[in-house]
């Protein structure tokens, strides 16, 4: 079979061919959002450069290896390409385009890591591995403040910040479509998820289960992770870059956490919370935006 039609730049590949011809699903029913294959260019030289030309919407769920980068207290990132998806489900499901590549942290940020910057450490379950918690989005937020101006990555011209809603949904999903980055069957669920069949009314050490096909580690269970957003009703019809809604106080949160059913830690499934809340399954993970873009 000839590979299908892709604008990869010369000196690049395309993912179309590599991921075309793999299974959609495993135990989904079709819909006509899994008939599209991911066509995401990735340039083999610039140091890694990832740019991506009008791609269909994502639907491998294959293992993809994404350029890994550590920052100075590290923190490792992987850097995420543009493209487009479906976000949501059912009647909230829409098609959303991310115009620009976007740094994304590997882990959600730990005790250690946040008590380096912050100087304190709140979280009921400690642990220096584990995924801080009892913290606010306005934590969250003064914490990605705090950690674009220590000298080294002010110097590295990093500026921190909370994923937007659907960055973080696009990096959970990872190319799928299904209820779960892996798939549909919440058989599989522990193998990915700290949640309550298996997390002992705790967090865990971040890293501990299996990662999503980008590399992702935790997107579903531990903790929940505050996005950039206010909560409000999604838009309508095709989207570029959201932001979120323009009203409103709460702020989104997403992944559900270690004490929460599967059902409850869909890729798609979305909470909104004061931003002074704190609770002992809140934390967070960072992004940011590559220099240059």
């Amino acid at each position: 079979m000839a590979p299908p039609r892709c604008s990869a730049p010369s000196g690049g590949f395309c993912l179309c061919w590599l991921l075309g011809n793999k299974p959609l699903t495993t135990g989904a029913m079709m819909n006509p959002f899994k008939s599209a294959v991911l066509c995401v260019a990735f340039v083999a030289v610039g140091g890694g450069k990832i740019s991506a030309e009008t791609p269909p919407t994502a639907v491998s769920a294959d293992s993809v290896k994404l350029p890994e980068s550590t920052n100075s207290i590290g923190m490792k990132f992987k850097l995420i390409p543009a493209g487009k998806f479906i976000m949501g489900e059912g009647d909230q499901a829409h098609e959303v385009t991310l115009t620009k590549p976007f740094k994304m942290g590997v882990h959600e940020v730990t005790q250690a890591q946040y008590e380096q910057v912050m100087g304190v450490n709140p979280s009921k379950f400690k642990g220096a591995d584990n995924p801080v918690e009892t913290v606010s989005w306005k934590d969250a937020v003064e914490f990605c403040r705090k950690l674009s101006e220590l000298p080294a990555e002010k110097e590295a011209g990093n500026v921190y910040r909370l994923p937007t809603e659907a960055e973080w949904e696009y990096a959970c999903r990872a190319g799928t479509t299904t209820k779960y980055s892996f798939g549909d069957d919440e058989s599989e669920f522990g193998d990915y998820a700290w949640h309550d069949d298996n997390a002992d009314d705790k967090t865990h050490p971040v890293g501990g289960k299996k990662p999503n096909a980008w590399g992702l580690y935790d997107l579903h269970g531990n903790v929940f992770e505050w996005c950039q957003d206010r909560y409000g009703d999604y838009p309508s019809g095709t989207v570029t870059d959201p932001t979120g809604a323009a009203l409103g106080s709460n702020r989104v949160n997403r992944g559900g956490c270690w004490g929460y059913t599967a059902v409850n830690c869909r890729s798609a499934y979305r909470y909104g919370y004061f931003p002074s809340y704190r609770h002992f399954n809140f934390g967070f993970r960072v992004s940011l935006t590559p220099s240059g873009q």
